[in-house]
């Protein structure tokens, strides 16, 4: 089956104003999506690593990509087409809590 990853972009005062139910509802369709298979994880603060032409790594904190919001997490789901990955991730926090989920087809 396909896989794609879903990237969640949501701050603390979206996920605030949302109704305690919702959130809650939102959280179950996280726990659904672990149960079946799903890799989800909460971001962490970024690292960029480049390594040009093999001649040293060097490191830089932070994001190498802006946006409104920060990455809040990710998930490598599992789903037959793209609209039925944008379908399982469309109640997830980040969905219903004012954030965005981006989903990226993969390999």
């Amino acid at each position: 089956m396909p896989k794609f990853l879903a990237i969640g972009y949501g701050d603390r005062a979206g996920y605030d104003r949302t109704p305690q139910d919702l959130r809650d509802a939102a959280h179950r369709e996280d726990a659904r999506l672990v149960a079946e298979g799903a890799v989800i994880g909460v971001a962490g603060a970024p690292v960029q690593v480049r390594n040009p032409q093999a001649a040293g790594v060097v490191t830089r904190q932070g994001a190498y990509l802006s946006s409104d919001l920060p990455v809040a997490g990710f998930a490598v789901i599992e789903a037959r087409t793209l609209d039925h990955a944008i379908e399982q991730v469309s109640g997830v926090p980040c969905a219903v809590a004012y954030g965005v989920v981006e989903v990226w087809p993969i390999g």
